[in-house]
């Protein structure tokens, strides 16, 4: 009784009556007759959804594992804050030191293959566009049930997908936090995808079983006929011509999605891909000075003037005991040498040769020999300049507070008077212009 109340009060049963009175015609898109693509159709919409599927999959996976080596143990650097819904569970997650590319590799996946689902996403919204503006816009409660999942699909998919390209643009025009933003969007996305593949999966089935999976793709312009009108919603009902054929369409769609992803792996990879990364916001080409690699900051952008850094600079070291140290008592501190990657949430990363002394050796002269974990607190501002390090981070003998880089000193730009860098440590985490290293437990 409540279901056919809800019918008839909301308009949603085929069966009630209509409004008294003349109805306005549907008109442009809402009319089916409105769209003439014999492309579109349960076909199309299938090969392209299963071309998508493991593009997304992998990215958001890979986006998981990034907000657990960006946000895991953190402290104030959570971007989730300390009374976040999921905040215990990325609490009980340890970002390992581990293998040096790790991040590297997990985000440059993420990166490439977000670039990569682009254009089939955009296809596959082409594809569908027809659905959303049927009419009647709700016919039953199941109906409306697929129009909301629908809505939510298509508004978080677009939503991720555009704050993820001016993330890596490094380019934020939206009064809102990135990260906390692209992530909860991402949750919603799923959430949507997850439902409207359950519901979809028959017709897709359906559609490789009665077409074929590329029997279609064999098809020349002249040959490319709609498939009937009642096999679903985006189906012409009044077609043109072809003027591309199946095959064209979806070989111009994986063109882009390739292209894409190759200009994502220049900037993610470098080497001999480095010049197809067109969309790298740090360029392609650095230079051979053993400063000149990507910067995301500059000293100017984070507050630091030279006269800090100076002279008069020390490194307060806290622990069992409290000491300062100068640089040149550092650059006298056994020193060693380590080539490591930095990588960043944007996808770049650049593998540089640093040298420094160990943080498990400043651990020890603090009087701490196995510290729980270590906070880094930067010149820079309070809250943006400080991270904290887990047990295995600090303590990998490939962890330093680095002084040097290619056998040069480091540039203001580049962290001077000292850095940490960190094996496999997001790019944001390895702290610049350290000020003060504070080992906690034992």
């Amino acid at each position: 009784m409540l279901t056919r109340f809800l019918h008839r009060a909301f308009g949603m049963d085929p069966e009630a009556r209509a409004l008294p009175g003349p109805q306005p015609p549907d008109r442009g898109p809402f009319r089916r007759d409105f769209w003439k693509s014999p492309l579109r159709g349960p076909w199309l919409a299938s090969i392209l959804s299963s071309a998508l599927l493991p593009l997304i999959l992998i990215c958001a996976l890979t986006g998981f594992v990034s907000h657990v080596a960006y946000d895991s143990e953190l402290g104030a650097n959570s971007v989730t804050g300390a009374d976040g819904l999921l905040t215990p569970i990325y609490a009980a997650l340890d970002w390992p030191a581990g293998w040096a590319w790790l991040y590297a590799v997990n985000q440059g996946l993420h990166v490439i293959t977000g670039l990569a689902a682009i254009p089939i996403l955009l296809a596959k919204l082409w594809a569908v566009i027809p659905k959303l503006w049927e009419r009647p816009a709700l016919r039953s409660l199941a109906h409306a049930l697929e129009r909301v999942s629908l809505a939510l699909l298509v508004g978080a998919s677009l939503f991720v997908y555009l704050t993820g390209v001016l993330n890596i643009q490094i380019y934020y025009p939206f009064g809102f936090g990135f990260v906390p933003a692209h992530y909860y969007g991402a949750f919603i996305f799923m959430a949507a995808l997850t439902f409207h593949v359950a519901t979809k999966l028959p017709d897709l089935a359906r559609a490789f079983r009665e077409r074929g999976v590329v029997a279609p793709l064999r098809e020349d312009r002249a040959s490319t006929t709609p498939e009937p009108p009642e096999s679903s919603e985006s189906a012409p009902t009044a077609p043109r011509p072809a003027t591309i054929s199946r095959r064209a369409f979806v070989g111009a769609v994986g063109v882009g999605s390739v292209g894409l992803g190759l200009m994502a792996a220049g900037q993610s990879i470098g080497g001999p891909l480095r010049p197809l990364g067109l969309l790298a916001p740090r360029g392609q080409y650095y230079g051979s000075g053993p400063n000149d690699f990507q910067i995301n900051k500059t000293a100017t952008s984070a507050g630091i003037m030279p006269a800090q850094t100076g002279a008069s600079w020390r490194l307060e070291l806290r622990g069992a005991r409290t000491l300062e140290l100068s640089r040149e008592d550092l650059m006298g501190m056994p020193l060693s040498t380590q080539k490591l990657p930095i990588a960043c949430v944007e996808g770049w990363s650049t593998t540089q040769t640093w040298t420094g002394v160990p943080l498990r050796d400043l651990g020890r002269l603090a009087g701490v020999d196995d510290p729980d974990e270590l906070f880094v607190q930067s010149l820079q501002d309070a809250v943006l300049g400080q991270t904290t390090l887990n047990n295995s981070q600090a303590s990998d003998p490939r962890s330093l507070l680095a002084l040097q880089v290619n056998g040069a000193d480091l540039s203001l730009d580049h962290g001077f008077p000292a850095r940490i860098i960190v094996p496999a440590l997001p790019g944001v985490h390895n702290t610049k212009w350290v000020q003060r290293l504070e080992f906690r437990g034992a």
